[in-house]
């Protein structure tokens, strides 16, 4: 079997959601569990966030919410998206919670609801991916208010920039206040308000709202390299493999596709069983790995299956471990790290780790 996998340490994503829970001082807490639980296994996660004391779990397709109904997953789900019309009968049978911002949508659920349904509406305060204008909104709010099988549960927003941006965060936290002033002036009082996502929580009180919705700080990540953690978080997961394939070559020698990079000297190369098929992107091929507690760098060109690394003359054999995320030693490196170097962000390096990956828990 290949030594390529994932380890998650379950035990620290549900310490990450209680340290949360008690950050937020009594607000709900509803770690997003989307896309298969950022890389580490959504099942698995949202059994070790609901440990942590997570009251609510958020997802982002129907399909994703189906399968923590399937694996007996109790508590609410909120689906982040006003899911397609072919979707309202399987969001009633698995008693999901729909995001709304739609008159077809609210609609077709209100006319195949054969009891009082609990929805949540979505309002567009800056972000501009979905959700309802203010207008539309507060429309909607009624339309949803006057139907006697639709329950108004909810109203939220997303902060577009709480990790980089305050005061366009500010504005948009203006928005949502003015919006649920407008329902309270209209008689409606949905009883969970939500707008903070992981930098929301830590950029104040202000953001929290009814309800939080962790992400990336459930998996012990900050939003942003830069931001602050005002409570510790450990990341969660480490991907790992082992040397298959060891050879001492001359200096000169440029490994792997396109020969782009010499060594500087005669040097062990081993190889490692891991590649951009599952998710170490093929621009990494600058990046390093630990060997022994010790940084290597990759050498040449990250292909599908496989990467090589220069390890100078240090000892190893088929079969040393290698660390290409997480801690070896006394050293570390972090999906933010692997980030910076692709020019992207940990979110996507975490949601990048595919498939073929095996998972390992350890609690």
């Amino acid at each position: 079997m290949r030594p390529t996998r994932v380890v998650v340490d379950l035990a620290a994503i549900t310490a990450n959601v209680a340290a949360l829970k008690a950050y937020v001082q009594g607000a709900i807490v509803c770690p997003a569990v989307k896309a298969d639980g950022y890389g580490h296994g959504d099942v698995p996660v949202a059994n070790a966030a609901i440990a942590g004391g997570a009251d609510w779990l958020s997802v982002a397709t129907v399909e994703e919410g189906i399968r923590l109904r399937e694996a007996g997953v109790e508590v609410p789900i909120l689906l982040l998206s006003e899911p397609s019309l072919g979707s309202v009968e399987s969001v009633l049978a698995w008693g999901l919670c729909p995001t709304v911002y739609s008159e077809a949508f609210i609609d077709a659920l209100a006319s195949r609801a054969s009891q009082p349904t609990l929805v949540h509406l979505k309002v567009d305060t800056g972000m501009h991916r979905v959700g309802a204008t203010p207008d539309q909104a507060l429309a909607f709010a009624r339309m949803i208010t006057d139907h006697p099988r639709l329950e108004l549960e909810g109203v939220w927003s997303h902060l577009a920039v709480a990790d980089s941006d305050r005061d366009f965060t500010l504005v948009q936290q203006q928005r949502f206040s003015s919006f649920l002033d407008k329902l309270a002036a209209a008689a409606i009082h949905p009883p969970v308000r939500h707008l903070a996502n992981t930098a929301g929580i830590f950029a104040g009180s202000e953001y929290w709202f009814d309800m939080v919705r962790p992400g990336i700080g459930v998996y012990g990540l900050p939003p942003n390299p830069e931001m602050d953690m005002p409570i510790p978080l450990t990341a969660a997961l480490r991907l790992e493999s082992a040397v298959s394939h060891i050879q001492r070559l001359e200096a000169g020698e440029r490994p792997s596709y396109g020969r782009c990079r010499p060594l500087s000297r005669e040097a062990t190369v081993v190889t490692v069983p891991v590649g951009y098929a599952d998710g170490y992107a093929r621009g990494l091929s600058d990046a390093e790995v630990l060997i022994g507690g010790k940084r290597y760098p990759v050498a040449g060109t990250v292909t599908m299956d496989q990467l090589m690394v220069e390890v100078g003359d240090a000892k190893v054999s088929i079969g040393t471990p290698v660390v290409l995320i997480g801690r070896q030693g006394d050293d570390e490196i972090t999906a933010t790290e692997l980030a910076d170097r692709l020019g992207t962000i940990n979110y996507e390096v975490l949601a990048r780790l595919g498939p073929r990956l095996r998972r390992v828990y350890q609690s």
